[in-house]
């Protein structure tokens, strides 16, 4: 049995609550859609529920839609002791010697607490607004050649590298702090991004699918990380219902999907179509965009439902039901090979308190249990 597995939470920096707004599309939302805007107090609210809850760290989303990401934790570092601060940035935007000289101050000021989240993109319009047309696979090659950067930077190496992207010529950090490693996490499903992975990620996050998908990309990613002798950890980005019993958190679902505008997700899904991304189609194959079908018609593997897919963009599902059957799906996840879970809830103040006080001592007592079952 693989050690315990980490637990992490989400920063909602686009504005929360419980419907609608804070079940939307990331881009283009505003805190003004929201009925608890997204500012230093209640994402500090956030942040220490998670901390004392005893989540490792928090996922900053990057995006149109999002405040930026460095600004925003490093400020919350400061309303924190503990947590980590799991940043999200967009390769290609900025050289990758700023982004190690960002990633090293922030772990040298706050202790260590930075893990970095590598997103490519996988909207062309979303690209094109920061000034960027490459297209989907020369992407991933540049994202390749920045993560080989900055891996080296932070580890304290003098870096001269000349790739078709990318060119750095003398680049070193000063004094870099590298008692402190700086984990690169790296999201994509596409046979780019998976080569991308197997090179360079050292946590390659899967959005909730099935367990029988995950298992298959997982044993897929294995073998290319292999073929370039490495191993990856793989992390799984999921939102959870969960409630004291079954019918309780179905019926929150319901509630949720009762919510939605059908011409938001007419529109939502117009917009998601127009991506190039794989990970999103696999989300959208889920669901299908059916704005009439119920909870139950969305409910796509035991306790896994699609429908916040309808108008989310990225992970699209959640793992609902009593806070035992959610430990016991997690934990399924986790014999599959998954070590992190990056968790989020709907609204994120009180579910990272419910979700870190009900579903995680559970999952880890059973886990356990199988432990003590196989010695």
């Amino acid at each position: 049995m693989s050690p315990a597995p980490l637990f992490h939470w989400f920063l909602p920096t686009g504005g929360d609550g419980r419907d609608p707004g804070g079940v939307t599309a990331v881009q283009g939302r505003t805190g003004a859609a929201t009925r608890r805007p997204a500012d230093i107090g209640y994402l500090s609210q956030v942040a220490r529920a998670a901390e004392q809850s005893g989540f490792t760290a928090l996922l900053t989303p990057v995006g149109l839609g999002c405040v930026d990401p460095w600004i925003l934790t490093a400020a919350l570092a400061q309303h924190t002791d503990r947590i980590g601060f799991l940043v999200a940035f967009r390769a290609g935007f900025a050289s990758p010697t700023l982004i190690a000289q960002q990633a090293d101050a922030f772990r040298r000021f706050a202790g260590g607490r930075v893990r970095l989240n590598v997103v490519t993109g996988g909207d062309p319009a979303e690209q094109r607004a920061y000034g960027d047309d490459l297209g989907h696979d020369a992407r991933y090659e540049r994202t390749d050649e920045i993560m080989a950067v900055l891996r080296d930077l932070l580890d304290g190496k003098r870096v001269d590298f000349a790739g078709r992207h990318v060119r750095i010529d003398g680049a070193q950090l000063v004094d870099p702090s590298v008692g402190f490693p700086v984990p690169l996490y790296f999201g994509g499903a596409s046979p780019a991004a998976e080569d991308v992975a197997a090179r360079r990620a050292d946590v390659q996050l899967l959005w909730g699918e099935p367990p029988s998908a995950i298992a298959d990309r997982i044993t897929r990613l294995r073998e290319r990380a292999g073929a370039a002798g490495r191993s990856l950890q793989y992390g799984l980005r999921v939102h959870v219902i969960s409630r004291d019993t079954s019918a309780e958190a179905w019926a929150e679902a319901e509630r949720i999907q009762s919510r939605f505008d059908p011409e938001a997700v007419r529109a939502s899904q117009a917009r998601f179509a127009a991506m190039d991304s794989t990970g999103q189609a696999r989300m959208a194959a889920l669901h299908g965009g059916a704005h009439d079908a119920s909870v139950r018609d969305l409910v796509v593997a035991p306790n896994l439902w699609a429908g916040i897919g309808l108008v989310r963009e990225g992970v699209g599902t959640a793992v609902v039901g009593s806070h035992d059957e959610v430990a016991a799906r997690l934990a399924e996840y986790h014999g599959l090979g998954i070590d992190e879970f990056v968790l989020s809830g709907y609204p994120h103040l009180e579910e990272a308190y419910r979700v870190g006080e009900e579903v995680v001592p559970r999952l880890h007592a059973l886990l356990a249990t199988t432990r003590d079952a196989a010695a």
